[in-house]
């Protein structure tokens, strides 16, 4: 039995190769992104509360709200954002990572292609 991520990466990987967006879809491909969107951040969070129990950051009575707020100790940082303006450093992050295994690469604007995957 598929688990949740397998049957929405499916998915997924079935919308590109229809291309819905292009073959005038919007609303089906947009509903299949965004989910995909909320489902990676998610992850990030988990990942992120996994790292702070590690380093010995223990979140006491933390709630959903507070974790949506980024109530906590801790913090998680993207290229172009405050914390990181600089788009350019994410040269350095593609070098040390290789992203482009996973057909993940650079515009010349230094966006990752395909979009949404920070």
């Amino acid at each position: 039995m598929d688990s949740l991520w397998q049957l929405l990466e499916k998915k997924i990987k079935n919308c590109f190769k229809r291309n819905e967006r292009k073959k005038g879809e919007f609303y089906r491909g947009h509903i299949v992104n965004s989910i995909g969107l909320e489902l990676a951040e998610a992850t990030s969070e988990y990942v992120h509360q996994l790292m702070r129990k590690e380093v010995g950051i223990i979140d006491k009575d933390i709630n959903i709200e507070d974790i949506l707020k980024a109530q906590y100790q801790g913090n998680r940082y993207s290229f172009g954002y405050p914390a990181c303006p600089d788009l350019e450093d994410q040269d350095k992050l593609f070098r040390l990572l290789k992203p482009e295994r996973f057909g993940i690469r650079l515009t010349e604007e230094h966006m990752m292609y395909p979009e949404a995957t920070d």
